[in-house]
């Protein structure tokens, strides 16, 4: 590509498909780097995508969003077997997705910033639509929840962050044990029933 053509194409939605492109290769992602590839300069690409750390908010609301909507698309039923359907499926493919453990990987103090912060985006966006998820099926009559959906959302969020990030938090490999466990909590949270232990 010349760089005529990526003056040509050089654009917010541009800017953040090659920064998610990096970001999936698992390569680090450097703003100055960035606007040259986009043949613009620095303070164009800051006046885009804010800073580094909102660029890669968007990145990983870009690969969560369309998650979320295939998981809600492949998971049958209503009430609390839907909402933690919908929960395993998201985070069981997330506990082993490669771009984000090397993400993790590269400098776990920033990523567990980026990835959980109170400032996340990503955090904050997956509490939001957690949220309208919940409120949806409350709305259709297939949930009453014995919390409020707000610190439901929240609770729901936080559980799955403390095994998706386990390495990072606890110094302890995630594990889909655990993430089981995380969505019966989330079931018995939900006013469901834990499932009856199974034998030995």
């Amino acid at each position: 590509m010349t760089d005529n053509n990526n003056t040509l194409k050089a654009t917010p939605a541009e800017a953040l498909r090659r920064a998610r492109r990096h970001w999936l290769k698992g390569e680090r992602i450097h703003l100055a780097s960035l606007a040259a590839e986009l043949n613009i300069g620095r303070a164009t690409l800051f006046r885009w995508v804010g800073n580094k750390d909102l660029l890669l908010g968007e990145v990983l609301w870009s690969l969560y969003e369309p998650l979320r909507l295939e998981a809600m698309a492949a998971t049958p039923g209503n009430g609390v077997d839907f909402v933690v359907g919908v929960y395993r499926y998201i985070n069981s493919r997330l506990l082993y997705a490669g771009p984000l453990r090397q993400f993790i990987h590269q400098d776990p103090e920033y990523a567990l910033r980026i990835l959980t912060s109170s400032q996340s985006t990503l955090h904050s966006r997956t509490v939001e639509a957690n949220k309208r998820t919940l409120a949806h099926q409350v709305e259709r009559g297939h949930l009453q929840p014995p919390l409020n959906i707000d610190s439901l959302s929240y609770f729901m969020v936080r559980l799955a962050e403390s095994c998706l990030y386990s390495d990072i938090i606890c110094g302890r490999d995630p594990r889909e044990e655990e993430l089981e466990d995380a969505c019966t909590a989330v079931r018995i949270l939900l006013g469901g029933q834990a499932p009856a232990p199974t034998g030995h």
